[in-house]
């Protein structure tokens, strides 16, 4: 019998441990992204948490690709009028009115019915270990704690857990969550109902209503995934798939359809960086104006405006400065997994709650803290993106993964990034396609066009500070304003990679910017 080879890469060196063991213990590369997944909850606890969101995208061994869509969907007493009575033209970006229904633990039952090997507990093992005996504080979240203290200081249930001695854990002091681990393993021992139906989830809802979110155990009962067949565009000989909407996964494809369009697809490494970054600011603009839940508005986000754009792109005369962004600048905090297997197996798993440590609300008795993806929806009355009860917002988060065009696995790749995950994914695989290996290609130097604090405009480009000067002078030449960042800062995203060759050789790549790890097991 042939040896067994699973490789997976996640940002937190602990996740990936969780998925090697998953691994180790028989699984296959579902069970091992999802011992990650799940372990990064406690671990990376303000990027992704319980009260989160899931997108992934699972290719089983009959060469088939799923999108699991576990978006959360506003409570059923959310009214735009009484939102916009209570704040205006615009949600706050913090607070119990951005809350939404969390759907990760939806979102791993529904992955699992894919095909994972190990029973639902085994996925629960490592987190539960992690939560009751604590953990290390990592330097991406110690430097989280500092950054949102104050966000935090109001918060009862945050102070406990991350403050509970009076002051908020430094880096590498150990972080106990006993009511999360508790949690963690009533859901273990009860499935995923005991979340959504159960007394995690009874508890979880009574204590937000407490404070003051309507979210309600019918709220959880009704909750859904939505899953569908992934979007796809060739590339350089390639398939690159990822999720449709309500994700923006959609820009990431039009910026691959259009290097194939203007003439770049035999190389599409070559393309020039302000190509690039017009393609990448024509993505957000039709994210921001465009997307929405489909169930609820249909907008044609893979075409609009697309021939227009490739005639400006051939016409290659220098842009002026764009208007002013729109006000809301979300720093994105999520985490990617990317897990593949010999036996056919692939996972791109994408969670998060949005901004650092999501709303700001951690459900004391639970140990559960909310996502606030519910910025992410209008309160516009004539917006397709508006609010509603039961809706999801137009979302951030996109999965990836690159096939050959008879359907073998290439690579699997992951993003954290927020909105300016589409450019990311899109520079990391022209690296790839290039010929860089995965470790090199996540820690190149990247760039992203977008505004990133109040008053930058739509095309502002924030680079780290080593970007090669030559792609810097092509932007500049472009009239993109220009903003110097860190080298490697995680500011810019932290990206995981996966890759197998043809001879059936894997590699795996973890952002430098992360705490991550990767690794390739043979068993």
């Amino acid at each position: 019998m042939s040896p067994f080879t699973g490789a997976i890469a996640s940002p937190h060196a602990l996740a990936t441990r969780a998925g090697e063991a998953a691994f180790r213990a028989g699984g296959n590369a579902i069970d091992a992204a999802l011992a990650a997944a799940t372990a990064l909850t406690v671990v990376y606890p303000h990027n992704t948490a319980l009260g989160g969101d899931l997108v992934a995208l699972v290719r089983t061994p009959d060469g088939s690709i799923t999108c699991v869509n576990a978006t959360g969907t506003a409570p059923a007493a959310r009214s735009l009028a009484a939102l916009r009575a209570r704040h205006g033209d615009r949600l706050p970006e913090r607070g119990p009115d951005t809350i939404t229904v969390p759907g990760a633990v939806r979102g791993w039952e529904a992955l699992r019915g894919h095909g994972a090997a190990l029973g639902w507990a085994a996925q629960f093992e490592a987190a539960i270990g992690y939560a009751a005996e604590g953990v290390p504080v990592a330097r991406s979240l110690a430097a989280a704690l500092v950054t949102d203290r104050a966000l935090l200081e109001a918060d009862t249930g945050s102070r406990a857990v991350f403050a509970p001695n009076g002051e908020f854990l430094r880096e590498g002091e150990q972080l106990v969550q006993p009511n999360l681990a508790r949690s963690l393993t009533a859901i273990a021992a009860g499935g995923p109902g005991e979340f959504y139906t159960g007394s995690v989830g009874a508890a979880l809802a009574a204590g937000l209503q407490r404070l003051d979110c309507p979210l309600t155990t019918d709220d959880l009962a009704a909750y859904a995934v939505r899953s569908t067949a992934a979007i796809s565009a060739p590339l350089g000989g390639f398939r690159v798939h990822t999720s449709p909407p309500n994700t923006q996964g959609f820009a990431l494809l039009r910026t691959v359809r259009a290097l194939t369009e203007l003439g770049f697809d035999a190389a599409p490494w070559t393309a020039p960086a302000a190509v690039l970054g017009r393609l990448f600011q024509d993505g957000t603009h039709v994210r921001d104006t465009l997307l929405a839940d489909p169930a609820f508005a249909e907008s044609d986000v893979e075409h609009a405006g697309f021939t227009e754009l490739l005639a400006r792109l051939r016409d290659r005369a220098p842009h002026e400065t764009a208007a002013a962004a729109a006000p809301s600048v979300p720093r994105g905090d999520t985490v990617g997994v990317a897990a593949a297997d010999s036996a056919g197996y692939a996972v791109s798993i994408i969670q998060s709650v949005f901004d650092s440590f999501g709303a700001a609300v951690l459900e004391p008795a639970t140990g559960i803290i909310l996502q606030n993806r519910g910025t992410g929806f209008s309160l516009d009355p004539r917006s397709p993106n508006a609010i509603e009860p039961g809706k999801r917002p137009k979302h951030t988060l996109m999965p990836v993964l690159v096939t050959h065009e008879d359907g073998r696995v290439r690579w699997v790749t992951s993003t954290m990034g927020g909105h300016g995950q589409p450019q990311i994914h899109a520079q990391v695989l022209l690296r790839l396609l290039a010929g860089v290996s995965p470790a090199d290609a996540v820690a190149a130097p990247r760039w992203v066009v977008g505004a990133r604090a109040e008053g930058q405009t739509a095309d502002t480009v924030h680079h780290e500070a080593d970007l090669a000067p030559e792609t810097v002078a092509d932007l500049a030449a472009d009239h993109f304003p220009l903003r110097e960042v860190p080298a490697r800062t995680e500011f810019l995203g932290h990206t995981n990679v996966v890759s197998l060759t043809e001879d059936g050789t894997f590699t795996a790549g973890s952002d430098p910017r992360s705490d991550g790890a990767a690794t390739v097991v043979t068993t």
